[in-house]
């Protein structure tokens, strides 16, 4: 079977302390949809999709021990991930009214995107915005 082109083949992999409520809260905050979640035996989520749009990210809970600090600062952080959502203002007050740590408030870019930026409750970096790549030429 031949992979559809037009579908979406980077699928951002996330951990968090507390899978569960960062699966409640991205959906609060940021309209993510829970499609199935892998419970562990210890209260754990082995492993969690959810998705926004076409887009969809993986997740699960963070071992125990030998979690990585995330750096306060979204200019600091070794990655980060961009959303495009068709209506940012809209998300923009959705997400400050769930209480998401605003790190760059909404501005309009010199490349002609409309995006603001934020923090989840564990500190993951997110960029939303209306700027969509090209992709491949």
């Amino acid at each position: 079977m031949a992979a559809n082109a037009d579908a979406p083949n980077i699928f951002p992999a996330l951990q968090y302390r507390d899978a569960a409520g960062a699966l409640e809260w991205l959906s609060s905050a940021f309209g993510f949809e829970t499609s199935f979640a892998t419970p562990g035996s210890d209260g754990t989520i082995v492993h969690a999709e959810a998705s926004l749009g076409a887009g969809t990210i993986m997740l699960g809970s963070a071992p125990a021990e030998g979690g990585a600090e995330l750096p306060a600062d979204w200019r600091h952080a070794g990655q980060s991930i961009y959303v495009a959502v068709d209506d940012v203002d809209a998300h923009y007050m959705r997400a400050r009214a769930a209480g998401a740590e605003i790190t760059r408030e909404l501005d309009d870019t010199d490349y002609g995107s409309r995006e603001y930026s934020a923090r989840d409750l564990e500190g993951h970096h997110w960029h939303f915005g209306t700027y969509r790549p090209s992709g491949p030429a």
